[in-house]
C-alpha cells in the first residue's frame, strides 16, 4: 500500500468517526435525514459566502455554509411548530427549496466559477491528498485530514462535556427542560455541530457519503445496543469500518472509492439487521417461533388442569382427543407435548391420559391468575 493510499484510508477513518459521533444523536431523535437537507443546503452558505468575498479559499464560505445549515433546522422547526406540517414533510419542503436556489445562483451569476454541483454531490476522496497543507514550506500532509481530525476533536469534545444534556434532552425533553438544561439550546447546538461536520467533509468525499457515514453507522449500532456510551463507540468503529472495507471493494472492482464506502456501510448494515443477537430479523424469528410454542405448551397446561378435577377428564385429557378440543392437528400436537415433557410440565401415562405435574400446574395457575 503506498503512501497514497494510506492517507486516502486515514482520511476516510477520521471523516467516518467524525460524522459517526453527531449521527448517533441524529438517529435516536428521529432527524436522521435532516443530514441529507444539511448536505444539500449547505451549497447556499458556500454561494452566498463567495458572492460575498469572491475566495473559494475562504473561511466566510465555511461560515455561510454553516448557517445555512442552521436556518435549514430552524426552518423545519418552525414549520414544524405550526402543527399543519409533519417534520419529514417540513424537511422535505426546506431543502430543495434551499437547495434549488444555491443552483439557480450558480447558473445564473456562477457559471464560470469552480463550484461545480456535481462535484459537491457525489465527491472524490481519492483527489483529496492532493490538496496539501503547506506550513512554513513544510508539507504536513492532506488538508482534508487535518481539517477532519479537527472536527473529530470538537464533536468529541462537545459530546464529552455536553453528555448528561444531551442523553437526557435526546429520551426526554419533557424533563430536560424541568431540570434546567434548555434542550431547545442544546439542539440547535447539536445542528450547528451537524452543520460544520458536513461542511467540513464536504470537498472531501461529498454529501451522498456524508449521509452515509452520519446515518448507517449510528443505526447499525442502534441495532446492537441500548447503552448510549456503547453506542456511541460502535457507531464509531462501524463508521471506521466501513471506510477500510470500502477502500478495499473500491480496489478489488476499480470503483468510485466514495460510493464503495457508502455501499460497505450499508452491506454492514444488512448484515447486523439480519444476525444481530437481540434486534435482528433472524433472532425475532426465532423468537417468534419460541413464543409460538410456549403458547401452544401454556394452552395444553391450561386445558389439563381445567379438565383433571371434571367426571369428562379421564377423555378430556387423553392424547388423541386433544387435537380435536384444541384444534390441532395431531402432528403439531405431538411436538408441543414433547416440548411440554421436556419442561417437565406433563406426564404421558400408558393409557394415553396426560396429567399435569406440580410444575406444569404451578404454571397454568400463575397465567389464569395474572
Amino acid at each position: 500500500m503506498s503512501i497514497f493510499d494510506i492517507e486516502i484510508v486515514l482520511i476516510a477513518v477520521v471523516t467516518a468517526a467524525a460524522c459517526a459521533l453527531p449521527g448517533v444523536f441524529l438517529v435516536l431523535r428521529r432527524n436522521a435525514m435532516i443530514s441529507d437537507a444539511i448536505s444539500h443546503t449547505v451549497l447556499l452558505g458556500i454561494v452566498l459566502g463567495f458572492f460575498l468575498v469572491q475566495d473559494l479559499s475562504s473561511p466566510w464560505l465555511i461560515i455561510g455554509a454553516a448557517a445555512t445549515g442552521v436556518l435549514t433546522v430552524s426552518l423545519t422547526s418552525l414549520l414544524e411548530r405550526t402543527r399543519l406540517v409533519k417534520e419529514d414533510a417540513a424537511t422535505g419542503l426546506v431543502f430543495p427549496a434551499l437547495f434549488s436556489i444555491a443552483v439557480i445562483l450558480i447558473t445564473r451569476y456562477a457559471g464560470n466559477v469552480h463550484l461545480d454541483t456535481d462535484a459537491v454531490l457525489v465527491g472524490e476522496i481519492a483527489f483529496a491528498p492532493f490538496d496539501r497543507f503547506i506550513l512554513g514550506g513544510l508539507d504536513l500532509g492532506p488538508r482534508g485530514l487535518w481539517v477532519m481530525g479537527v472536527i473529530l476533536l470538537v464533536n468529541l469534545a462537545f459530546i464529552t462535556l455536553f453528555y448528561k444534556e444531551l442523553k437526557i434532552s435526546t429520551f426526554d425533553a419533557g424533563l430536560a427542560a424541568a431540570l434546567g438544561f434548555a434542550p431547545g439550546l442544546i439542539h440547535y447546538a447539536l445542528m450547528a455541530l451537524v452543520s460544520i461536520t458536513v461542511v467540513g467533509a464536504f470537498d472531501i468525499v461529498g454529501s451522498i457519503l456524508v449521509v452515509a457515514l452520519m446515518v448507517a453507522p449510528a443505526i447499525t449500532a442502534y441495532l446492537l445496543t441500548d447503552r448510549l456510551a456503547v453506542m456511541l463507540a460502535l457507531s464509531v468503529a462501524i463508521g471506521a469500518l466501513s471506510a477500510l472495507l470500502g477502500y478495499a471493494l473500491a480496489v478489488l472492482l476499480d470503483a468510485s472509492i466514495a460510493g464503495s464506502m457508502a455501499a460497505a456501510a450499508g452491506i454492514l448494515f444488512g448484515l447486523v439487521l439480519l444476525f444481530a443477537p437481540e434486534r435482528g430479523l433472524l433472532a425475532a424469528a426465532r423468537r417468534r417461533r419460541l413464543q409460538r410454542w410456549e403458547f401452544a405448551q401454556t394452552m395444553l397446561a391450561i386445558h389439563l388442569m381445567n379438565h383433571e378435577d371434571s367426571p369428562q377428564g379421564d377423555v378430556e385429557n387423553r392424547v388423541d382427543h386433544l387435537h380435536e378440543h384444541l384444534r390441532w392437528d395431531p402432528d403439531f400436537t405431538e411436538r408441543v407435548l414433547q416440548r411440554a415433557e421436556n419442561h417437565a410440565w406433563v406426564a404421558r401415562r400408558p393409557s394415553g391420559r396426560l396429567e399435569l405435574t406440580e410444575e406444569g400446574r404451578r404454571h397454568a395457575k400463575k397465567v389464569v391468575t395474572t
